[in-house]
């Protein structure tokens, strides 16, 4: 495992990523001289450059900084989203400096912490911020590293005086297997990263290996995953340690019964809209359980989370218009993010604008995506955000239009929005590329 006890400096190839970036703050909150790359200035970038850091745009190695010459007390941290030709990381690796995983650093940092990690291919990102605002609403003053912007926070890092961290345990190219959790999680196993993985089962292999690093086996899973769980949480069950019943909405809110191992919580409300945010609850709600909070703390704070951006967020809510936006690219989460407003907005006409995200989901998930989308009332899609790869012969927006069996249906160029959204009650924005760029001009539009 990588020590840090003698680096002073850490370069960051790909600073501007949600994981990437959580680490770089928490480095400059610990006064290390930190700098980076990434391909684009995004919003995260632009935070961490108020804050300091020295960030570059351009594949070119006279832009590293002159201190970051000295390799001596130098770290480089990478995600395997940078491509191999890149010339700063050809650079670093031929010149002999401690290069480190995304996995490695977080890895090493909660080494000597209460781990709590959460897991999972759908689900983390909110249960580990619900999970972090649990523990601090009740004075547990955590750190949390996360893979969204908890509205609670404002930020995707918490930096807390206790010696207890909540870490997103990230399944992509097996990185939680870096982690050394006392406690962990696992939320969901639906098959995704074939790119890395190959087959559903091996992915399911990657999680197993999760669990049993897991300390004591203090392991909580929903209910029917395959993995040795000691404790299960699901939603309407008779046989989960943890179960949500009599789930119903009202005013547009989700209420539910909370069953726990020596009691029940009644008419316990969630801060978030959705029925996935009812089981993101439930299991936000046993991690912090076996915490030692007690269940009285654990449902206040649930009512009064205010959730994570991108995730089923609100961003004009009237009688006459609704604009959602989520960061939903898998179909699994298009299925329930949809789902989700036909719960809350019976009969109210649904229209879905939707990036696709990498070329290979898109070919290995063809199918699944057309069927989830399909459920809209209208589909307006945007091209393939390629991010880490290069395009696959065959695989496009078009080509999957024509799967989609929805009357109204199109591709579209970014240029063409806002103006090309057509009057709709019920507007969603779904995709993990750089959709989110739309968000404020839609926002505008609809409201003007």
């Amino acid at each position: 495992m990588i020590k840090l006890d003698h680096i002073e400096r850490i370069y960051f190839l790909g600073i501007g990523g949600i994981g990437m970036s959580a680490l770089a703050r928490y480095f400059v909150a610990k006064d290390f001289e930190v700098a980076g790359y990434d391909r684009t200035q995004a919003e995260l970038c632009i935070s961490l450059e108020h804050a300091s850091c020295e960030i570059s745009y351009e594949d070119d190695l006279a832009t590293i900084p002159a201190s970051f010459r000295d390799k001596k007390n130098t770290l480089v941290v990478y995600t395997p989203a940078i491509p191999k030709n890149n010339k700063l990381i050809k650079y670093f690796q031929d010149e002999g400096y401690l290069l480190g995983k995304r996995a490695e650093i977080l890895g090493a940092i909660t080494k000597n912490l209460q781990c709590l990690a959460i897991a999972g291919t759908h689900g983390k990102t909110t249960i580990s911020s619900l999970l972090s605002y649990i523990l601090s609403d009740n004075l547990v003053d955590c750190s949390a590293f996360l893979g969204g912007i908890a509205t609670d926070f404002d930020s995707n890092l918490r930096i807390g005086s206790a010696a207890i961290a909540v870490v997103e345990a990230d399944e992509f190219d097996r990185s939680f297997l870096k982690l050394s959790p006392n406690w962990a999680l696992i939320s969901s196993m639906d098959a995704d990263h074939l790119d890395i993985y190959g087959t559903a089962r091996h992915l399911e292999e990657s999680f197993r290996l999760f669990s049993d690093k897991v300390e004591d086996g203090n392991l909580i899973a929903k209910e029917g995953l395959n993995v040795p769980s000691k404790y299960s949480y699901a939603l309407d069950s008779d046989t989960a340690d943890f179960s949500a019943v009599n789930i119903r909405v009202e005013n547009g809110a989700y209420y539910f019964d909370l069953i726990y191992p020596k009691g029940v919580c009644k008419n316990v409300i969630t801060g978030l809209p959705g029925i996935h945010n009812v089981e993101n609850a439930l299991a936000a709600f046993a991690m912090a359980y076996f915490q030692g909070i007690s269940t009285k703390g654990i449902v206040d704070s649930i009512a009064s989370f205010s959730g994570v951006k991108r995730r089923f967020e609100y961003h004009v809510k009237t009688d006459h218009q609704i604009y959602i936006d989520d960061y939903a690219h898998h179909p699994k989460e298009i299925e329930v993010a949809i789902r989700s407003v036909r719960d809350l907005f019976p009969n109210k006409e649904l229209t879905v604008v939707f990036q696709p995200h990498l070329f290979t989901r898109t070919r290995d998930f063809m199918d699944d995506f057309a069927r989830e989308l399909s459920a809209a009332d209208r589909v307006m899609l945007l091209d393939i955000y390629p991010a880490r790869e290069l395009p696959v012969e065959g695989v496009n927006s078009q080509v999957l239009l024509e799967k989609i069996t929805c009357k109204q249906k199109g591709v579209y160029a970014m240029s063409e929005f806002p103006e090309a959204i057509a009057k709709t009650d019920v507007l969603m924005t779904l995709g993990a590329g750089d959709i989110d760029v739309l968000i404020q001009p839609i926002k505008k539009y609809l409201v003007s």
